[in-house]
């Protein structure tokens, strides 16, 4: 969706759109909505991020030191080293999925919340 543009003023400048002050900017980061909105935001994408960073480094760990089990054949020329790396694949879909999820239903309706605050002081 593209940004609203404010139509021309009568005498063919185009209105400049209120923009919050410093203080106003310092004073909604010290409020409780926005530490509510971190709190959502960091409690959701620390752990995930942390759970696939481990995730990942342990396919690269198997796969330099556990050759044999990475070389394991489950059927025809599929072998576990195979399953795990299209599973990287998987699961970077799944965590963008589950974040888009997570976020239009916790944290947008928040920072919706607080631009529609700053923006109104006009």
């Amino acid at each position: 969706m593209a940004p609203e543009a404010s139509p021309p003023s009568k005498d063919g400048e185009t209105p400049v759109p209120y923009a919050p002050t410093t203080a106003e900017f310092l004073e909604e980061q010290a409020s409780p909505e926005f530490g509510e909105l971190r709190k959502a935001h960091r409690s959701f994408a620390f752990p995930l991020t942390v759970a696939f960073i481990v995730w990942y480094l342990a396919y690269v760990l198997l796969s330099n030191y556990a050759g044999d089990l990475m070389g394991t054949k489950l059927f025809g020329n599929i072998n576990v080293a195979l399953v795990l790396g299209l599973a990287q694949f998987l699961t970077t879909f799944l965590i963008a999925w589950f974040y888009s999820r997570h976020a239009n239903a916790k944290l947008d309706p928040k920072a919706e919340a607080i631009k529609s605050r700053l923006e109104g002081g006009a």
